[in-house]
Protein backbone atom coordinates (compact mmCIF):
# COMPACT_ATOMS: atom_id res chain seq x y z
CA UNK A 1 0.00 0.00 0.00
CA UNK A 2 2.86 2.31 1.23
CA UNK A 3 4.76 1.54 -2.46
CA UNK A 4 1.40 2.17 -4.51
CA UNK A 5 0.76 5.51 -2.74
CA UNK A 6 3.99 6.28 -3.35
CA UNK A 7 4.65 6.17 -6.59
CA UNK A 8 1.24 7.57 -7.02
CA UNK A 9 2.26 10.46 -5.43
CA UNK A 10 5.79 10.49 -7.51
CA UNK A 11 3.57 10.12 -10.59
CA UNK A 12 1.44 12.99 -10.07
CA UNK A 13 3.90 15.72 -11.07
CA UNK A 14 3.31 14.96 -13.88
CA UNK A 15 -0.29 16.68 -14.13
CA UNK A 16 1.67 20.28 -13.79
CA UNK A 17 3.00 19.53 -17.04
CA UNK A 18 -0.11 21.04 -19.01
CA UNK A 19 -0.03 24.06 -16.59
CA UNK A 20 3.27 24.84 -17.82
CA UNK A 21 2.42 24.25 -21.24
CA UNK A 22 -0.36 26.95 -20.84
CA UNK A 23 1.69 28.94 -19.51
CA UNK A 24 3.36 28.95 -23.48
CA UNK A 25 -0.19 29.62 -24.71
CA UNK A 26 0.05 32.70 -22.19
CA UNK A 27 3.33 33.47 -24.07
CA UNK A 28 1.95 33.14 -27.38
CA UNK A 29 -1.26 35.64 -26.12
CA UNK A 30 1.71 38.33 -25.18
CA UNK A 31 3.59 37.74 -28.37
CA UNK A 32 0.38 38.93 -30.16
CA UNK A 33 -0.33 41.75 -28.01
CA UNK A 34 3.32 43.10 -28.61
CA UNK A 35 2.98 43.16 -31.74
CA UNK A 36 -0.36 44.70 -32.04
CA UNK A 37 1.65 47.39 -29.95
CA UNK A 38 4.22 47.80 -31.90
CA UNK A 39 1.46 47.76 -35.25
CA UNK A 40 -0.06 50.61 -33.22
CA UNK A 41 2.86 52.49 -32.33
CA UNK A 42 4.24 53.01 -36.07
CA UNK A 43 0.52 53.44 -37.74
CA UNK A 44 0.48 56.74 -35.31
CA UNK A 45 4.30 57.42 -35.33
CA UNK A 46 4.13 60.81 -37.77
CA UNK A 47 0.63 61.96 -35.27
CA UNK A 48 1.75 60.97 -31.72
CA UNK A 49 3.55 62.73 -29.00
CA UNK A 50 6.67 62.25 -27.64
CA UNK A 51 5.12 61.04 -24.28
CA UNK A 52 2.98 58.86 -26.43
CA UNK A 53 5.55 56.99 -27.96
CA UNK A 54 7.64 56.86 -24.87
CA UNK A 55 4.50 55.41 -23.17
CA UNK A 56 4.40 52.98 -25.99
CA UNK A 57 7.93 52.10 -25.61
CA UNK A 58 7.13 51.04 -21.99
CA UNK A 59 4.38 49.19 -22.60
CA UNK A 60 6.42 47.26 -25.09
CA UNK A 61 9.36 46.61 -22.09
CA UNK A 62 6.67 45.82 -19.76
CA UNK A 63 5.18 43.10 -21.73
CA UNK A 64 9.27 41.82 -22.76
CA UNK A 65 9.44 41.68 -19.25
CA UNK A 66 6.28 39.76 -18.23
CA UNK A 67 7.57 36.85 -21.25
CA UNK A 68 11.01 37.02 -19.71
CA UNK A 69 9.13 36.05 -16.80
CA UNK A 70 6.68 34.09 -17.71
CA UNK A 71 9.73 31.57 -19.63
CA UNK A 72 12.02 31.62 -16.41
CA UNK A 73 8.90 30.05 -14.47
CA UNK A 74 7.75 27.80 -17.18
CA UNK A 75 11.19 25.99 -17.70
CA UNK A 76 12.27 26.32 -14.40
CA UNK A 77 9.34 25.29 -13.07
CA UNK A 78 9.12 21.79 -15.29
CA UNK A 79 12.67 21.59 -14.53
CA UNK A 80 12.25 21.62 -10.56
CA UNK A 81 8.91 20.22 -10.28
CA UNK A 82 8.19 17.79 -13.04
CA UNK A 83 10.89 16.27 -15.27
CA UNK A 84 14.71 17.06 -16.24
CA UNK A 85 14.61 19.37 -19.78
CA UNK A 86 17.11 17.22 -22.36
CA UNK A 87 18.01 20.53 -24.55
CA UNK A 88 21.71 19.02 -24.90
CA UNK A 89 20.95 17.44 -28.35
CA UNK A 90 19.27 19.71 -29.54
CA UNK A 91 21.73 22.80 -29.44
CA UNK A 92 19.60 24.92 -27.57
CA UNK A 93 20.78 25.84 -23.65
CA UNK A 94 20.20 28.47 -21.64
CA UNK A 95 22.61 29.02 -19.10
CA UNK A 96 20.08 29.46 -16.06
CA UNK A 97 18.71 26.29 -16.66
CA UNK A 98 19.09 23.62 -14.44
CA UNK A 99 20.65 26.13 -11.82
CA UNK A 100 17.76 27.57 -10.79
CA UNK A 101 15.91 26.03 -7.48
CA UNK A 102 12.95 26.80 -5.72
CA UNK A 103 14.70 29.54 -3.85
CA UNK A 104 16.39 31.32 -6.33
CA UNK A 105 13.59 31.42 -8.63
CA UNK A 106 11.09 33.12 -6.04
CA UNK A 107 14.06 35.37 -5.77
CA UNK A 108 13.79 35.97 -9.64
CA UNK A 109 10.30 36.47 -9.56
CA UNK A 110 9.92 38.62 -6.55
CA UNK A 111 12.92 41.12 -8.89
CA UNK A 112 10.80 40.70 -11.88
CA UNK A 113 7.51 41.80 -10.17
CA UNK A 114 9.21 44.73 -9.17
CA UNK A 115 10.74 45.77 -12.26
CA UNK A 116 7.25 45.43 -13.97
CA UNK A 117 5.81 47.70 -11.14
CA UNK A 118 8.55 49.90 -11.97
CA UNK A 119 7.74 50.32 -15.00
CA UNK A 120 3.87 50.58 -14.72
CA UNK A 121 4.88 53.30 -11.95
CA UNK A 122 6.92 54.64 -14.19
CA UNK A 123 4.20 55.17 -17.17
CA UNK A 124 1.70 56.08 -14.42
CA UNK A 125 3.97 59.22 -14.09
CA UNK A 126 4.13 60.07 -17.75
CA UNK A 127 0.25 60.18 -17.58
CA UNK A 128 0.24 61.75 -14.32
CA UNK A 129 -2.18 64.77 -15.72
CA UNK A 130 -4.77 62.24 -16.16
CA UNK A 131 -4.59 60.36 -12.77
CA UNK A 132 -5.98 60.80 -9.42
CA UNK A 133 -3.75 61.86 -6.79
CA UNK A 134 -5.53 59.44 -4.44
CA UNK A 135 -4.94 56.69 -7.38
CA UNK A 136 -1.04 57.85 -7.61
CA UNK A 137 -0.97 57.16 -3.62
CA UNK A 138 -2.07 53.74 -4.02
CA UNK A 139 -0.01 52.61 -7.31
CA UNK A 140 3.25 53.85 -4.94
CA UNK A 141 1.75 52.36 -1.96
CA UNK A 142 1.33 49.06 -3.69
CA UNK A 143 4.79 49.32 -5.92
CA UNK A 144 6.85 49.77 -2.27
CA UNK A 145 5.31 46.74 -0.90
CA UNK A 146 6.57 44.88 -3.89
CA UNK A 147 9.71 46.19 -3.16
CA UNK A 148 9.60 45.59 0.44
CA UNK A 149 8.35 42.01 0.47
CA UNK A 150 11.29 41.37 -2.26
CA UNK A 151 13.77 42.77 -0.16
CA UNK A 152 12.46 41.00 2.64
CA UNK A 153 11.92 37.56 0.75
CA UNK A 154 15.95 38.06 -0.03
CA UNK A 155 16.80 39.19 3.50
CA UNK A 156 15.11 35.59 4.88
CA UNK A 157 16.86 33.31 2.09
CA UNK A 158 20.27 34.64 3.16
CA UNK A 159 19.18 34.38 6.34
CA UNK A 160 18.02 30.89 5.82
CA UNK A 161 21.28 30.00 4.07
CA UNK A 162 23.69 30.52 6.32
Amino acid sequence: MEKTIETLMLRSRWLLAPVYLGLSLALIALMIKFFQEVWHLFSHIFSATEAEVVLVVLSLIDISLVGGLLVMVMMSGYENFVSELDSKGEGETLSWLGKMDASSLKMKVAASIVAISSIHLLRVFMNMDNVDSEKLMWYVIVHLTFVASAFSMGALDRITRH
